[in-house]
């Protein structure tokens, strides 16, 4: 008996650590450790389009599998149909009274799946799909409701008509949809995230964020009750940062593992103003990731990104745009970026392709099987990423913190932000305001608007880190600050709606000297009482102060530097106006810690410290011309080789146009 007690035991443990690994497995998915990268593509079949499951064609799918695993991809999101695997029609009686839900040909078929309203045939088709990606070695993210697709909405036809979203009748087939298909497909060893579905916060227009976070919380207990070994995706897009927003990036952070960006210039406000083979757009998907993912506190994926068609851009531009933005969003720890999509859908005469014209050649792979130049730049990267000589890139370094706050558009700051400071030589972390302030050197308030953008507890704490040592920059957008006069050294005479634009011009305290031109809603008349003046505007009034406030510095900005320059156009080119050149004054001691530094605006770089003494140091060429600039080495430093690129014989390099440059630097 005690030998029976004894191993009963041995054997609870050994079930209790089983589970915990299990659990511990899932959460250090693929797609969720820090540093992995994967490369794929968003998969309709290349014979059908969304009419892949009503058209089932298994030789077709096996086919394209195996183009696409030889040609680099090792992902594919994929999607059952809404409609297709749970077609359930409303039957009606007397007086158009509802009588019953079933399938076309009469009720419910009395089995698990059928009483749910699932296809078991379609069922049957998937598990087929899955058996032929594990042949084929591709791993598959499921869009489990797709409702959305392209240009079209596809649901039910019992559930058409109806509020998609927040129907209580939706949303319980909705959940009887996903416990169904998830509980069938849990061990299928090819899938290894489940994703809400494509773009569900566009099936509806919900009236708040309350209603968005009930339908996100359904679909995650729905997928928690049947599979906790797998990360739960989001698959939304344009998710935003504000308290009324209704598609939140912390709601979805909190019902998530791992948040989504789909960006495409076309789509994005602010991202369609320059060639997709520039620095403007390509840092769309880095930016925009960034800001999910710092503000979520999870991990977060490029899982669509593209060129729309050929109105935006010939072969050469869209292999540039691809080859960057990979090289982008792997330094800036994006966990993969996901190609829209497999195949071109040219020929295809049905919805939606038959109107929705800038859905037909977005595809890798022509429609004829030949694999189109942009295919070949993933391939390539793809290869790039498997000969490293480590799993995970480290994480990027970064000093500063860029605080969004309420009561401006916080997309086209952080947007504006990012590419800035990318431009003057630094990385930052998101965070907004009035949370738990994030440890920094430099705290950064960019177009700072409305009469309360940060409550009076936040900014003292703020004003407490720079009495510590930190810097604080503050960019003004016709806002309202407690306790001003004091910490920044300055007082304002007038408040006043500003008569035309801002011509500023610097100072000789400056490093450099520059004009700039700006629009500004109001015009601050300053009193500069214990502080040195950077900037002026053409009456001599201060424009841009420096203070001392206990052991840190204060920088003021009297107008919105980053609203101005993401509005027009040419802001971030490599001869655009300096805008970028105020980044660097703020973060000149940031910079100078860098191990390398360079001036040539085009040029973007992360560091990643493997230990104290190395570091892997990526550069990025995000324009499409060739960069001239000289490399300056932190002392101690030096360059061991090159993981990607030739290591430069002196420190006057030239980077290939949209290129990158990846080396293990030593001390």
């Amino acid at each position: 008996m005690k030998l029976i007690k004894k191993n009963l035991v041995i054997f609870t443990l050994m079930a209790i650590l089983f589970c915990f690994n299990f659990r511990v497995n899932a959460q250090n998915s693929i797609l969720t450790t820090p540093g992995t990268f994967s490369i794929g593509c968003n998969y309709w079949a290349s014979h059908a389009g969304t009419h892949m499951w009503r058209d089932w064609k298994p030789e077709v799918v096996e086919a394209d599998f195996k183009q696409l695993s030889e040609n680099g991809i090792k992902v594919l999101r994929v999607f059952p149909l809404w409609p297709d695997f749970q077609p359930i029609h409303q039957f009606y009686a007397g007086e158009g009274q509802p009588k019953y839900i079933g399938f076309t040909d009469g009720p419910l078929p009395n089995t698990s799946a059928g009483q749910n309203g699932m296809n078991e045939l379609q069922l049957q088709h998937f598990k087929t799909l899955t058996e032929l990606a594990s042949k084929y070695h591709l791993k598959l993210v499921v869009g489990l409701i797709t409702g959305w697709m392209s240009g079209q909405l596809y649901v039910p036809p019992a559930l058409e008509g109806k509020n998609i979203l927040t129907d209580p009748e939706s949303l319980t087939w909705q959940q009887k949809f996903v416990t169904t298909f998830v509980s069938r497909f849990k061990d299928q060893p090819s899938i290894v995230a489940w994703d809400f579905g494509n773009e569900c916060n566009v099936m509806q227009k919900v009236d708040n964020h309350y209603q968005a976070y009930v339908w996100s919380s359904v679909i995650s207990g729905a997928i928690k009750s049947a599979d906790q070994s797998r990360p739960i995706i989001s698959g939304m897009h344009s998710l935003q940062a504000g308290e009324d927003d209704s598609w939140r990036i912390k709601d979805q952070g909190a019902l998530t593992d791992l948040l989504t960006t789909h960006p495409y210039s076309l789509w994005t406000p602010y991202t369609n103003q320059a060639g997709i083979n520039t620095m403007r757009t390509i840092l769309h998907g880095a930016a925009e990731t960034r800001l999910y993912s710092d503000l979520s506190g999870k991990p977060c994926l490029v899982e669509e990104t593209g060129v729309m068609g050929p109105m935006t851009g010939g072969e050469d531009s869209k292999n540039a745009f691809a080859r960057t933005a990979l090289f982008s969003n792997w330094a800036h720890e994006c966990q993969g970026t996901f190609w829209w999509c497999a195949y071109d859908q040219l020929s295809l005469q049905y919805s939606p392709y038959n109107y929705s014209s800038v859905e037909n050649e977005l595809g890798l792979i022509k429609e004829d099987r030949t694999v189109k130049p942009v295919l070949k730049e993933f391939k390539k990267f793809s290869a790039f990423i498997d000969q490293l000589p480590f799993k995970a890139l480290p994480t990027f370094k970064t000093d500063a913190v860029c605080i969004l706050s309420e009561g401006q558009e916080n997309w086209p700051v952080a947007y504006s932000s990012f590419i800035l400071a990318k431009q003057a030589g630094f990385d930052f972390k998101f965070q907004k305001a009035n949370e738990e302030l994030k440890d920094a050197k430099l705290y950064m308030l960019p177009s700072i608007k409305g009469i309360d953008p940060v409550f009076k507890g936040f900014w003292f704490k703020l004003l407490d880190k720079v009495k510590n040592g930190a810097t604080l920059y503050i960019s003004m957008d016709d806002a309202y600050l407690p306790t001003f006069t004091d910490p920044l050294g300055i007082e304002i005479n007038t408040n006043t709606e500003r008569k035309g634009d801002l011509k500023f011009s610097t100072t000789p305290l400056m490093d450099s000297q520059f004009n700039l031109q700006m629009v500004a809603e109001r015009k601050y008349s300053i009193n500069p009482k214990n502080v040195n003046v950077l900037g002026k505007e053409a009456d001599g009034n201060p424009a841009f102060t420096e203070s001392t406030y206990g052991k840190g510095k204060i920088y003021f900005l009297t107008f919105p530097l980053e609203m101005d320059a993401i509005t027009k156009i040419g802001s971030f080119d490599d001869d655009a106006p300096a805008y970028s050149n105020i980044y660097k004054k703020i973060a000149a001691p940031i910079i100078e810690n860098r191990i390398i530094q360079q001036e040539n605006t085009s040029i973007g770089i992360t560091e990643h410290y493997i230990n104290e003494n190395e570091a892997v140091v990526i550069l990025i060429n995000y324009n499409p011309k060739i960069a001239d600039t000289e490399l300056k080495l932190k002392a101690g430093w030096k360059i061991s080789k090159s993981l990607y690129g030739e290591v430069p014989n002196s420190n006057k390099i030239q980077m290939k146009a949209n290129d990158a440059l990846v080396l293990i630097c030593k001390r």
